[in-house]
């Protein structure tokens, strides 16, 4: 398990998200460059050089330019860094100075400073991760920073991936003529699609959510452990299909108020939405573009590109409710040799983000802090998640209007 990774280990795993990072960086490499790589301004999205460059700046700025690394989250996260390998990395790439709106407006480096760039961040990451004294020491607090690099660079991955479906990159016309969809996403199964299966029943339990400091990679906003009490739940074993979520299209769900928070219709008037993000049609079957490709969806395949105001007027629509991420996270547990199936799409629950009794926020402050009270909790993972990252404790969160991301969605009984 990647979060208790040594030293050998974690150094094969940054050099594999830095593969997969210029695979990615390839897709976009063949569908861009032409255009000098313009996209269009969205509040999902970034520029992708900014964003492969973040990556790199990320990793540096925490390790290589860091002089209190080894202290783990006790460092002082405004302290003094050494100087980074390119000038002007802070001015392109630092999110805290460089807010979303003005990143379309920087004149960033092209494609191959960008690499070099890549490349002399991991080599520094490495040489330090390879000279790190573990002997007699902590591993949580000495390669604390590494494994945070690590599962930084696999989430913005995951981004990259989400970028491509959202601008409609073809994935087959990788500029090195190698990456295609199931390189790239290895669990991926377009065509795939289960048996539905009953819902499940869980006792009243007492559940212990988050973890406790002490035992591998935690993130800040998984700390810290504490009890709270479930009371008797049923909720479905898998994620709902497009088969369900078709009846409510085809009910009028989408131009009835009555299924709709307040914030929800609006959003979908705005919106002018009619079926989920993608779906060219529902005509003899789900039709949702793919990476710039029209795929004939199976119906027991699980929704995706839902918000979360889909997935709630959805849930008021059947008579169902959204799951409270606690549920979520003990039938994950305690379901999983009963059927309960997870990580095809992320998941959105009932539940707001927001932190649990005990924490503090770990040095890098812009993660979750900034997010607490407007964010909605995801369980889960979804097809491009990488295999690392899977963990049924972790927290994805995203504000409820996104339906730009992998994610669908489970039911409990009212």
């Amino acid at each position: 398990m990647l979060r208790r990774a040594g030293k050998e280990l974690l150094s094969l795993a940054l050099m594999d998200a830095r593969n997969q990072t210029l695979r990615w960086l390839s897709v976009y490499e063949a569908a861009l460059a032409d255009g000098h790589w313009r996209v269009p301004m969205q509040p999902e999205l970034n520029p992708p050089l900014w964003e492969v460059g973040h990556i790199g700046w990320f990793q540096e700025y925490w390790i290589g330019r860091h002089v209190q690394r080894q202290r783990g989250t006790a460092c002082d996260p405004t302290g003094i860094r050494l100087a980074s390998v390119e000038p002007h990395a802070d001015a392109w790439y630092d999110p805290a100075r460089v807010p979303h709106e003005r990143r379309w407006m920087l004149d960033l480096p092209g494609l191959q400073r960008t690499k070099d760039y890549l490349a002399a961040t991991l080599e520094i990451t490495l040489d330090l991760l390879d000279a790190t004294d573990t002997e007699g020491a902590d591993p949580d607090v000495v390669l604390y920073f590494h494994r945070l690099a690590l599962f930084h660079e696999d989430r913005l991955c995951e981004r990259l991936a989400t970028m491509a479906q959202t601008l409609g990159l073809p994935l087959r016309e990788a500029a090195d003529g190698r990456a295609g969809p199931h390189e790239l996403l290895p669990t991926w199964s377009p065509h795939g699609g289960t048996a539905q299966r009953p819902p499940l029943t869980f006792a009243p339990t007492r559940w212990t959510l988050g973890l406790a400091r002490g035992n591998g990679f935690v993130f800040d906003n998984e700390v810290s452990a504490h009890e709270a009490q479930v009371p008797e739940f049923e909720i479905d074993s898998q994620a709902v299909t497009w088969a369900q979520y078709v009846d409510f299209v085809e009910d009028g769900g989408y131009d009835d108020a009555r299924w709709w928070s307040a914030e929800g219709w609006q959003w979908v008037q705005r919106k002018s939405r009619r079926v989920p993000r993608h779906v060219a049609h529902l005509r003899q079957g789900v039709v949702q573009r793919r990476f710039g490709e029209l795929v004939h969806l199976p119906l027991q395949q699980p929704v995706t590109h839902v918000s979360w105001h889909e997935a709630e007027a959805w849930c008021h629509w059947a008579g169902r409710r959204l799951p409270a991420e606690i549920e979520w996270e003990a039938a994950a547990h305690q379901g999983a040799s009963r059927g309960f199936r997870w990580g095809d799409v992320w998941e959105w629950t009932a539940s707001t983000f927001r932190p649990y009794p005990g924490f503090s926020p770990d040095p890098d402050r812009n993660y979750s802090e900034p997010c607490f009270g407007t964010h909605k909790v995801l369980r889960g993972a979804s097809f491009a998640t990488a295999g690392r990252l899977r963990h049924p404790k972790y927290r994805h969160f995203l504000r409820p209007e996104r339906d730009d991301v992998f994610g669908g969605f489970r039911s409990c009984a009212v």
